[in-house]
């Protein structure tokens, strides 16, 4: 059986990118969360390395925040995608 992170990464309701923009370049992260609100983020600088996994959107945005990341605006559908 995947992982709920791993079986998210196929089967995502919508995703949004977070950096530090105090990085040079800017470090991002990648949110992604399904359609039961089980979010995940990935790392695309280690491999797309799975660093945080919440049952909230909530708990994930906090994960984010408490380490000073900004959303960039606007998320992505996963049915505009398709």
């Amino acid at each position: 059986m995947l992982s709920p992170a791993l079986a998210l990464a196929d089967n995502w309701d919508f995703t949004e990118l977070w950096l530090d923009p105090t990085a040079s370049p800017p470090y991002v992260l990648i949110l992604l969360c399904g359609e039961q609100e089980n979010c995940s983020i990935y790392d695309p600088a280690k491999n797309y390395q799975v660093v945080f996994t919440g049952s909230s959107y909530q708990a994930a945005k906090l994960w984010l925040l408490e380490d000073e990341y900004e959303r960039v605006e606007g998320q992505l559908k996963a049915e505009k995608v398709a």
